[in-house]
């Protein structure tokens, strides 16, 4: 006859185990310490086996009843319980190991040659911030397009849709990784193409003659920091890109050669660039080397000496001279070179040389960082008095006018 919940409430314990039948196999143990087991017998091929469901009354009788009927279609099949029991266990040990997190970090450890350390502190602090505490502790496996969805609405609800944009796709080469090294069967994070509307690209534009000539006055005119205002001003001069000048180092600079050789890792392309120093430039550099030359960097931090000065500090800067934020950036320099050199005559290819473009021949770029020089040494001298010729119209107009 079939257990009944009183029937099993009210069983005692015995001096020997006592096994209560209740139906195809399954069986109430009480051991003479009072304990409950459920046991399920079977057999396959003939030999008799036991399967330990759970204990009662964790494992309630109805409970014990379906996991008998779910073990007895395993045994139709062949398949004993228990090794599959075994098999999930491992699985979910496997996947508790395999957390997004964990997966996410051995992929950027494989990417991290690849990176600029910009970009590389991007994906991590992105990643730390947004990503981590939503899915990071998660089996791969068990990470949906819902859950990535969350995130990127969450980001982008914040006004970033660039970042949500970006974490789409690292989120997705995650997944693709975990795919080839037979962690995860797909990319859910493909599904979401799309899902972020990507906001209006703000492109660079050049400044006009007016607009230099109004920058480098209020330049001149700026009682800030002499460090900040050398930083501007070479800033300028060199359209370089401002991490550029932010993590320049005085080994790289020889003033005697009029150079600066920035070393691969800290260009944005990967590769050595050289600037040549027009004589305003070399000029500024020296009066810096009296304030900085000591040091490390040619830019330190004024609160933390063995760090480089920090983005914010040229933005505020630009901002004191009246400035709205994001106004004028060194990208908006970039341009304004590019533009003025063109006009000037100067070949395209000096141009993109100088500028720091990718190369599309990959094997070329690895050679010509150098290529162009002597021309290049005359397109910044050009850049640099084209420069000085419309603040010094302008300083003689200002004193005519007084």
């Amino acid at each position: 006859m079939p257990l009944t919940d009183v029937k099993i409430r009210q069983a005692k314990a015995a001096d020997k185990p006592l096994k209560l039948a209740d139906s195809h196999g399954l069986y109430l143990e009480v051991k003479p310490n009072g304990s409950k087991f459920w046991r399920y017998r079977y057999k396959i091929a003939g030999k008799e086996n036991l399967f330990a469901i759970g204990e009662y009354p964790t494992v309630g009788l109805s409970d014990a009843r379906k996991a008998r009927d779910d073990a007895r279609d395993l045994v139709k099949d062949g398949q004993h319980p228990s090794h599959i029991r075994q098999t999930e266990r491992a699985r979910n040990i496997v996947g508790n190991t395999n957390t997004f997190k964990a997966i996410t970090q051995e992929w950027v450890e494989k990417q991290r040659a690849k990176w600029s350390p910009y970009y590389l502190g991007q994906v991590e602090r992105f990643m730390e911030n947004d990503v981590y505490p939503h899915i990071g502790r998660l089996p791969i496996r068990s990470v949906t397009a819902a859950n990535i969805l969350t995130i990127l609405n969450c980001v982008s609800d914040r006004g970033a849709e660039t970042v949500a944009l970006n974490l789409r796709q690292w989120c997705s080469a995650v997944f693709r990784y975990a795919v080839v090294t037979l962690r995860a069967d797909s990319d859910p994070a493909a599904a979401l193409r799309g899902a972020v509307i990507r906001p209006p690209i703000n492109h660079s534009k050049p400044m006009s003659r007016e607009e230099i000539g109004e920058f480098v006055l209020k330049v001149r005119g700026y009682g800030g920091n002499r460090t900040t205002t050398i930083a501007v001003r070479i800033l300028l001069l060199t359209f370089v890109r401002t991490v550029e000048m932010r993590k320049a180092e005085w080994t790289e600079i020889n003033l005697d050669e009029s150079e600066w050789r920035i070393p691969s890792e800290k260009m944005k392309m990967r590769r050595p660039h050289i600037v040549p120093l027009s004589r305003q430039v070399v000029a500024l550099l020296r009066e810096l080397q009296r304030i900085t030359g000591a040091g490390r960097w040619l830019f330190p931090n004024n609160r933390r000496p063995d760090d480089v000065m920090s983005a914010t500090t040229v933005n505020r800067a630009l901002e004191y001279m009246g400035y709205a934020s994001g106004a004028v950036t060194g990208h908006d320099f970039r341009a304004t070179a590019s533009t003025q050199l063109h006009e000037m005559g100067f070949r395209p290819d000096v141009i993109e040389r100088q500028l720091a473009h990718a190369e599309q021949n990959k094997v070329k770029a690895a050679y010509n960082h150098a290529e162009y020089l002597p021309e290049r040494r005359e397109l910044m001298q050009r850049w640099a008095d084209w420069v000085g010729q419309i603040e010094a119209e302008l300083v003689k107009e200002a004193a005519s006018a007084e």
